[in-house]
């Protein structure tokens, strides 16, 4: 490593600075330093499953039961789990293990340094995608409960996110924990009253056939009704934003690690499935026993909205159905807009190599988000969730496949996780190569393009190719495209004895900034140290290590 005077260009280092001290609020595109890490497993979990307190679940239920029939959209939200549960499981430890959001596990696991951007893409349309779901369902919301016209309703469930989102993970672990007893309460009454005053539902709920009353058990509407399910796969994103903040595994925490790991990790899903089968339930009773409620039966505003009638006085059935909406939405499209300007942001910068600032993608984020809420997107739900589904299961199931295959079992791919510029390759065919295949093929066949017999296996086939591609590429590369460099330059270990990141702090010559030893490489053009995001903005590339021979 060469030696030299440290930079001391004022403009170039005040640049730094401030980079470095707006990304300090949450570690945007970084590793999660140990001292940050200040929350217990507990407030971690609740937090990351109060992000999946999204009505979606119950419109993507009665939308498939509607379609398919009730035994068909069970055994469609089986699969789906079953699938997003396995997918999501070894990125959801990796994350919480290693402290890294799915942006960076997803640089080393196959798809290199440049490689990844496709990905934050792929994730940042899942986030403004169901963004805009949400809002829509909060503007009926507040179209029914305040009579606000849905175009306007579309602005207000849009602008009211921004400012919740500036501060990141301090303020959003605040309003999860404290939202989450009253929204569990006004979800879970409504289907308990059901259960217990009327349990002729509970039949009606299984006997019902679909809107065209052919919903008898088919593979292919299973396995259509899984597609539209599995849209949500990406949501394992999400819930690694809140897991990458928890504290070391030590034997001391052992047990409350791995369960807080498991359920608001890959366990997400088992609440999703239930919030599904709940939505079908209560369109089932609302088309039964509402006039024209076949109208309304997929809108989960008119869903409670008609079981807490049955409860309360009509005006606090009204108020009661708007606060749910309101509460599910916010707590949701906070962690939509806050990871989508994340991944957003992660992408320009490595592109670009300029960092604009997340606040700056918040904006365009929620932008796209409204643009299609006033475009009536949830009258096309089927199809965009559907078409989506392949892409996002092509994305998690190559990377669960590198991490799960690749890493543990053939031990092609490096287990210690890599995200730092001059460490990885630009773009590696393993991961990249294997998820390209996997979204065309499938694609094409979600389309009809390899015949209309094949068009309802367009999921498993995402699965299965996004599951085998990498193993199989990995063997024929011999892994060759992994590391750029095995060496950082920094003569201390990156674990620590109980393999947790190391909290050694080192010094970044360039933003004059301390960060601990995960994110610090050696600079190549001074004796000093650097961190990831000095290097990802490094417009000259003078401070990043040459590949080693």
């Amino acid at each position: 490593m060469a030696t030299s005077e440290l930079s001391t260009d004022p403009p170039a280092r005040a640049t730094a600075a401030a980079t470095a001290s707006e990304t300090l609020e949450d570690y945007t595109l970084r590793f999660a330093p140990r001292s940050y890490r200040r929350w217990s497993t507990g407030v971690v979990s609740v937090s990351a499953l109060g992000g999946i307190a999204y009505l979606a679940d119950f419109a993507i239920g009665a939308n498939i039961g509607i379609a398919y029939g009730t035994t068909n959209a069970l055994w469609g939200i089986g699969l789906f789990a079953v699938v997003i549960f396995l997918s999501g499981f070894p990125l959801a430890y990796y994350a919480a293990r290693y402290n890294l959001d799915l942006d960076l596990i997803t640089r080393g696991s196959g798809f290199g340094y440049y490689g990844s951007v496709v990905t934050n893409v792929v994730f940042a349309t899942f986030t403004f995608i169901f963004f805009a779901l949400e809002g829509s369902i909060m503007a009926q919301g507040l179209e029914l409960g305040l009579g606000l016209p849905l175009w306007l309703g579309y602005a207000v469930s849009t602008l009211i996110i921004f400012p919740l989102v500036v501060y990141g993970m301090k303020v959003l672990s605040t309003l999860q924990v404290w939202t989450t007893p009253l929204w569990l309460l006004l979800m879970v009454a409504p289907f308990g009253y059901l259960v217990v005053s009327h349990p002729e539902s509970v039949g009606a709920f299984f006997d019902y056939q679909g809107e065209n009353g052919d919903g008898a058990a088919s593979l292919s509407s299973v396995l259509l009704a899984a597609g539209v399910c599995l849209s949500l796969i990406a949501q394992i994103a999400e819930q690694i934003d809140y897991l990458r903040f928890m504290p070391p595994k030590t034997a001391e925490n052992r047990r409350r690690w791995w369960t807080a790991v498991v359920l608001a990790g890959p366990g997400w899903v088992f609440f999703g499935a239930a919030k599904q089968v709940v939505g079908l339930f209560l369109a089932v009773y609302v088309i039964a026993n509402v006039a024209d409620g076949a109208t309304v039966a997929n809108e989960p505003v008119h869903q409670f909205l008609e079981i807490y009638r049955e409860i309360v006085p009509g005006w606090l059935a009204l108020a009661l159905a708007v606060v749910l909406v309101v509460i599910s939405q916010v707590k949701i499209n906070v962690t939509n807009a806050y990871s989508g300007s994340l991944a957003w942001t992660n992408s320009f910068t490595r592109v670009t190599k300029h960092y604009p600032g997340r606040l700056v993608f918040v904006a365009v984020n929620l932008a796209i988000a409204l643009v299609l809420m006033e475009a009536n997107m949830f009258d096309f739900l089927n199809t965009i969730l559907g078409f989506y589904a392949n892409i996002g299961i092509a994305w998690v199931v190559t990377v669960a496949s590198d991490i799960a295959i690749n890493k543990y079992l053939l031990g092609i791919s490096p287990k210690q996780p890599e995200f730092r510029r001059g460490m990885l390759y630009a773009v590696n065919p393993v991961g990249f190569g294997a998820m390209a295949a996997a979204s065309v093929l499938s694609i094409a066949c979600f389309f009809g393009l390899l015949g209309e017999t094949l068009r309802p296996y367009s999921p498993l086939l995402a699965v299965g190719l996004a599951l085998v591609l990498p193993p199989v590429l990995a063997v024929a590369t011999k892994g060759r495209w992994y590391l750029r460099r095995t060496d950082d330059g920094i003569d201390a270990p990156l674990l620590d004895a109980e393999g947790n990141p190391s909290d050694l702090v080192l010094h970044c010559h360039v933003c004059d900034t301390d960060f601990e030893r995960p994110d610090m490489a050696a600079c190549q053009a001074h004796d000093a140290h650097v961190c990831s995001l000095c290097l990802s903005t490094d417009q000259t590339g003078e401070h990043v290590l040459p590949a080693q021979v």
